[in-house]
């Protein structure tokens, strides 16, 4: 009798020995998925949908345009991996004069989120570009300006803008999120882009490939700093260098 208890006790520690360790099993699995590197692509044209509920998650008010509500496009996508910056936003970018992604940039600049955008000096003139708008926002008179409030490689929640000033053009396509989210990929942010070109873009939080695209921004926005500029020239202009 006393022999079938103890094998009864030994029995029902067992399952709940068991038990413990599947739940157990669950939890590490969930936070193990849950903690999962993000690694996604996006395909353009992008189907044209109402983004308006992106921008005002909370708002009570239904969005009235004509265009489609409730679905995920590739450009949503896109624009939720920008708004989910919540420290800083490393842009570089060869054309930029898509309004939606304006307003992006903008909306995260008056959270206080800090934004550095490097573009090309030609297309930074075009007619549409946003490049004024974001210079305007952040108080930037002009590319070259060396009396910006921006010179220095960071200042909280300011729009700075700079201007490649080599003799070839500024190609690049990326932006960096919080130094931990990489978008990059043949997109132009111009509105002829997101809804008529082919095009593709690759976001992902690999460090190994997000981190050579911080060094070179670093290394792009140091070359083009106006403040440095006007130093070289004040040395030229005295025969100094």
């Amino acid at each position: 009798m006393m022999s079938m208890m103890v094998t009864m006790k030994v029995v029902g520690l067992g399952a709940v020995a068991l038990t413990v360790s599947l739940e157990l099993l669950s939890w590490l699995l969930s936070h193990l998925r849950s903690r999962r590197t993000l690694n996604q692509v996006l395909f353009f044209p992008s189907e044209t949908a109402c983004v308006e509920h992106i921008f005002t998650p909370t708002s009570p008010r239904f969005c009235s345009c004509s265009l489609p509500h409730g679905v995920e496009t590739s450009f949503s996508r896109l624009l939720r991996h920008i708004l989910s910056a919540s420290t800083s936003l490393d842009l570089c970018v060869f054309s930029f004069s898509n309004m939606v992604l304006s307003r992006a940039v903008l909306l995260l600049h008056s959270k206080g989120v800090t934004i550095r955008v490097l573009t090309d000096k030609d297309y930074s003139a075009i007619s549409g570009s946003q490049i004024g708008v974001l210079r305007e926002a952040g108080g930037i008179s002009s590319c070259f300006s060396v009396l910006s409030t921006c010179l220095s490689s960071f200042t909280t929640g300011r729009i700075c803008v700079r201007c490649d000033k080599s003799s070839t053009h500024m190609h690049h396509k990326f932006a960096v999120v919080d130094s931990r989210l990489l978008i990059t990929g043949s997109l132009n942010w111009t509105l002829t882009a997101v809804q008529n070109n082919m095009e593709n873009i690759l976001i992902t939080e690999e460090p190994d490939l997000v981190k050579p695209f911080i060094k070179e921004f670093h290394r792009m926005w140091g070359l083009n700093d106006p403040a440095q500029n006007h130093q070289n020239q004040k040395l030229i202009s005295h025969g100094m260098c």
